[in-house]
């Protein structure tokens, strides 16, 4: 199998962050999304485009290194932290990658995604490895909380050794068209996350339309956001083709305009390899092979992996495993 370069991002971002732009409605007032269209165009990816072989099991060694890998769950532990830390060093067992010649690349996760609270229990299980610590923050997942509280978490998990911030937006911000307070409430949280990368979460499952979507995507990029991501995966509807496809093209606008690349992430839902093919093919066909790479481009996923590697042991000895043979994240 030919190794890439890209295969991982570096213990620091390279890329120029975006810094944001002015509050200017005349950006996206003019949006209005076509439902069908864009539901037409996402149905044609699953079946018009796939990979095969050793092209495939490239796709989902790329889609590894693209992952935050995330637990988020009520009865978290140092000890879940911790094993889910060792996972992300090492994603893949070291016999079928040394099968695949891939033994060498040091092939990691993205990122790990935890709570503030566990934090220092990650950060001390990743000390060498460069992966980053993402926490998720501002009221996560509903965003119910203050102005006030929302930065001074930012604030504490920034402290505490975050590198990246999933940030909420206060969906009612969104419901009721209130552009410019949702510009001010992101443009504060980028603000207070300093050096930090922040992602800034929509929760599209709780948008109505594809258009509030997009100038919602619009919005938090003139605000300065790094990353937009669909969902927190808590909502009933989390990342689809469809808003993706929407967001995708709302980067792509907005690059053009600024000369900025915001990054995308979806998140929530994502479970099968299968699924994590179609949003790589999504973004190498809308925003293209540069945005292939952890800098650009995350899944948001705790399950997902499990799956990838059976595909990979499947591809290397032609037999589907049991889930147990493979660590737990």
């Amino acid at each position: 199998m030919t190794k890439t370069k890209e295969l991982n991002s570096k213990a620091t971002h390279l890329l120029q962050r975006n810094e944001g732009i002015p509050f200017n409605t005349a950006f996206f007032d003019h949006i209005n999304i076509n439902k069908s269209a864009v539901e037409r165009r996402a149905a044609t990816l699953p079946n018009r485009r796939t990979v095969k072989k050793e092209w495939q099991a490239a796709w989902l060694l790329k889609a590894i290194s693209c992952m935050d890998l995330t637990t988020l769950a009520g009865d978290d532990t140092r000890g879940n932290v911790t094993r889910l830390c060792a996972k992300a060093r090492s994603p893949v067992r070291l016999d079928l990658l040394e099968a695949m010649g891939m033994a060498d690349v040091n092939l990691h996760t993205g990122a790990v995604c935890v709570y503030h609270n566990l934090i220092p229990f990650a950060k001390e299980a990743l000390e060498g490895s460069g992966i980053p610590i993402a926490a998720v923050s501002t009221g996560f997942p509903a965003g119910k909380i203050s102005f006030e509280e929302k930065i001074r978490e930012i604030e504490l998990s920034v402290a505490a050794g975050a590198t990246e911030i999933d940030i909420v937006i206060s969906r009612d911000l969104v419901l009721e068209s209130k552009w410019k307070a949702l510009y001010d409430e992101v443009a504060a949280c980028r603000k207070a996350c300093g050096a930090a990368h922040m992602k800034t979460i929509l929760a599209t499952g709780e948008i109505p339309t594809y258009t509030k979507v997009a100038k919602a995507s619009w919005v938090s990029m003139m605000a300065g956001s790094d990353f937009i991501k669909t969902s927190t995966g808590k909502e009933s509807v989390n990342a689809t083709l469809p808003v993706s496809l929407v967001m995708i093209r709302a980067i792509r606008a907005y690059y053009e305009l600024t000369g900025f690349k915001v990054g995308f992430k979806p998140a929530g839902g994502i479970q099968k390899a299968k699924q994590a093919l179609d949003w790589l093919i999504l973004m190498k066909e809308e925003l293209g092979d540069e945005w292939l790479n952890p800098e650009l481009f995350r899944f948001g996923a705790s399950s997902l992996l499990g799956d990838i590697e059976r595909q990979l042991e499947h591809f290397v000895t032609g037999r589907y495993s049991a889930g147990y043979r493979h660590p737990m994240a």
